[in-house]
């Protein structure tokens, strides 16, 4: 029961009628003139600050922070009041009622001040993209004006993150570099990378624009249709977007084509076989227009982000006809590339991803045969990567006892479980995980070797230091799913309210908070063997036992938050693209040049054995194996392969991959000549017509860049520098 009467409560829109200090009492504003005391504008001012700590205060909170203000005023001799005074009475106010909001409030104070430096800051920074360009994410191309237009909005995006989402502690841990948010730019705003359920928003037609599509009714229809969903959708997120098992999605569609086509040769006249012929003949020709038309728009039509979408597709288990033919054409379409006559060349986007069965692709099995196509389209492009379902470890298990896949999200990530009746933890032991049309809500990385330098330094325990940083993260993705929850399905129709994401339909003004019970957040890792070479100077080829164990400490503490949090909190291989180059300058401004760990231009990958070792594929792929079942929440194992296009040695380390159980990449270095058509491994010169235009792809991390193209390059100084040193990757 409130102690205050029901009259008191309908008259608090006015709580300067209802807190009248005594005597006259007018606030000095900092231009030095006079204004009354207004105790309205106290209450919209800490309501305000409220807001942007995701809090509401209650009438009882607001009456006490009133009483507080008015107590405190009636104290002093002095009723000409220097605003700086009555600020600090209502952070007075704020600590007792709720410290979270006086810290909001003390933060919003000097924000013109702020907003000054800041936009200068921006200002500058919009400059260099305007006539430097951006090279810190490879999917873009910022000599393009639309792409300058995103970078520039992105970089004031980012200042607001910092200024108005993140703590005093959490934006000092993250400029020294003990910590990195991960696509500050767009955090506030979206969800990150999915698992996009589009057989869902297809089914039974959707709105899209304010347009309603009718469910497609063939094959070529539903190229078209997809195509404009991904990037539709893509648009609305940052980070990866998969289509899984994109054979199985394109299957049914295919039938229907076929069934149209025998039914229109056969009124022709011509015979039943000769039509059945020609159906197929035709189906296949639809699936070569329709994954050529997808490279098409992947490669050249830029998301509202400013980038290429990062854009996946999931194949290889589909059985039936027209899933084994979706199958076979789109590794077809993408070895045999797209340009010119004599000048073709892979695309790089979908990032194709084979599903491994042993039983399906192994000697003798029904696949084997799409499984030797596979491998020469990696042979010739790097793609696909390779996805196993029937080795050891976590995600072959899931497959081996319910069927399910856990498609990569983008270039490594993966899903917690989450289960179809129970949520967060199964409701029996019939209960099955779901993870098609999930996604996750953004990485925080920690870097490691800064938070053992830092403990050495301040002579404490290195995992006291490290829970710390790990609480820091965890408390950032709290705020987080929070924030997000207030968005309305409306910020992403798709997804939202078409069926894109698990649980999808709500109406445009829900917010989408029930969703989120689904998303995970993740813990990301980088620079494992640099933390082991800190630690006792050996490599993690040479020892690596103190990275496993913290690697252990990590994994177990947060089990425990996920546990306390009921949040899906995952562990993540971070894919450092530009950050392998800012670790290195943040480590080396704080404890200077370390040889090992801060000598060169870049850090190391996730868990990765350092590029520049001399070790064999097979040895690489052993000591990774030790890493994999502790970085769950995203991961990625990749061999560099010196050989030229040998298939055989590309098959038997892709088999002794899919037993470990990995997801596995193949590296080569691919080099085209732009003026004559020459291609080759590992080329700086045209050996045929002398040129130095060339396009040369490489792998970036978990994906593929261009790191040359018509002989400039949009990869980072500090990857570049990484590329020149790989010998085992």
């Amino acid at each position: 029961m409130s102690k205050y009467s029901k009259e008191d409560i309908k008259d608090l829109n006015d709580y300067n009628e209802l807190y009248i200090p005594e005597g006259d009492v007018n606030i000095i504003k900092k231009d030095g003139s006079l204004e009354p005391f207004n105790m309205n504008k106290v209450v919209n001012a800490v309501g305000k600050s409220a807001y942007r700590a995701l809090y509401e205060f209650t009438v009882d909170e607001k009456k006490h922070i009133c009483e507080f203000v008015k107590s405190r005023i009636d104290a002093l001799e002095n009723k000409d009041i220097p605003i700086s005074l009555m600020h600090n009475i209502v952070e007075g106010a704020l600590d007792e009622v709720k410290p979270i909001v006086a810290k909001s409030y003390r933060d919003y104070r000097n924000y013109k001040q702020d907003f000054v430096h800041m936009m200068d800051d921006v200002y500058k920074k919009t400059q260099a993209i305007m006539y430097v360009g951006d090279r810190e994410n490879a999917n873009t191309d910022s000599a393009l004006v639309s792409t300058k237009r995103s970078l520039i909005f992105n970089q004031f995006n980012k200042s607001l993150y910092e200024k108005f989402f993140l703590t005093t502690e959490e934006i000092q841990a993250s400029r020294e570099g003990y910590i990195y948010v991960h696509d500050m730019s767009a955090r506030r705003d979206t969800m990150n990378c999915c698992l996009f359920n589009i057989s869902e928003v297809l089914k039974g037609g959707f709105e899209m624009g304010n347009v309603w599509y009718n469910e497609p009714k063939s094959l070529d229809t539903v190229f078209d249709v997809c195509g404009d969903i991904i990037l539709s959708a893509a648009g609305q997120q940052y980070g990866g977007f998969t289509v899984p098992e994109v054979d199985k999605l394109l299957a049914p569609y295919a039938e229907h084509s076929y069934e149209k086509y025998i039914r229109k040769y056969v009124g022709l006249g011509v015979s039943e076989d000769m039509a059945a012929n020609q159906a197929l003949a035709d189906i296949r020709r639809e699936f070569e227009q329709g994954f050529q038309g997808w490279e098409y728009k992947f490669n050249t039509v830029a998301s509202s982000r400013g980038d290429y979408p990062f854009i996946t597709v999931t194949a290889g288990l589909g059985t039936e006809r027209f899933a084994r033919m979706a199958t076979e054409t789109l590794l077809y379409v993408r070895k045999n590339g797209q340009g010119k006559p004599d000048h073709k060349k892979p695309v790089l986007f979908p990032k194709i991803v084979f599903l491994y069965d042993e039983k399906l692709h192994g000697e003798g099995g029904e696949l084997e045969d799409i499984f030797e196509e596979a491998i020469e389209c990696s042979s010739r492009t790097m793609y696909p990567d390779w996805l196993s379902l029937s080795g050891e470890g976590y995600i072959s298990e899931i497959y081996q006892k319910y069927g399910k896949v856990i498609s990569p999200m983008g270039c490594r990530a993966f899903l917690s479980p989450y289960w179809e009746r129970g949520g967060q933890a199964p409701a029996d032991d019939n209960d099955t995980p779901v993870y098609i049309g999930r996604f996750n809500i953004g990485v925080v990385s920690l870097h490691l070797p800064m938070i053992l330098a830092k403990a050495r330094e301040e002579s404490r325990d290195f995992y006291e230091v490290l829970d710390y940083y790990l609480n820091m993260i965890r408390q950032l993705h709290i705020r987080t799913y929070s924030y997000l929850g207030d968005m309305k399905a409306s910020t992403n129709p798709l997804g939202y309210c078409q069926g894109g994401f698990l649980g999808g339909h709500l109406d445009l003004h829900d917010k989408i908070a029930p969703l989120l019970d689904a998303a995970t957040a993740s813990f990301g890792i980088t620079a494992l063997n640099e933390l082991q070479v800190l630690y006792n100077g050996k490599t993690l080829v040479q020892d690596g036992e103190f990275a496993l164990e913290v690697m252990k400490h990590i994994n177990e503490k947060v089990a425990e938050f996920k546990a306390e949090d009921h949040h899906l909190y995952a562990i993540y291989g971070t894919p450092a693209e530009n950050l392998c180059g800012l670790q290195v300058r943040q480590f080396r401004e704080k404890y200077g040049i370390i040889p090992g760990v801060s000598d060169r231009e870049y850090v190391s990958n996730s868990f990765h054995c350092h590029v520049a070792e001399k070790i064999t594929p097979i040895e690489k792929q052993d000591l990774e194996k030790r890493f994999w079942e502790y970085f769950n929440g995203g991961k990625i194992q990749y061999v560099r392969y010196p050989i030229d296009y040998n298939l055989e040695a590309i098959k038997t380390l892709i088999r002794r991959a899919m037993k470990y159980g990995f997801y596995e990449g193949v590296n080569m270095s691919l080099s085209y000549c732009d003026d004559c058509g020459y291609e080759q491994l590992e080329m700086d010169v045209c050996p045929r017509c002398g040129s130095r235009n060339l396009t040369k792809i490489d792998r970036m991390n978990g994906y593929l860049a261009y790191s040359r193209t018509h002989g400039d390059t949009r990869l980072s100084d500090s990857k570049m520098a990484e590329i020149a040193d790989r010998i085992s990757m």
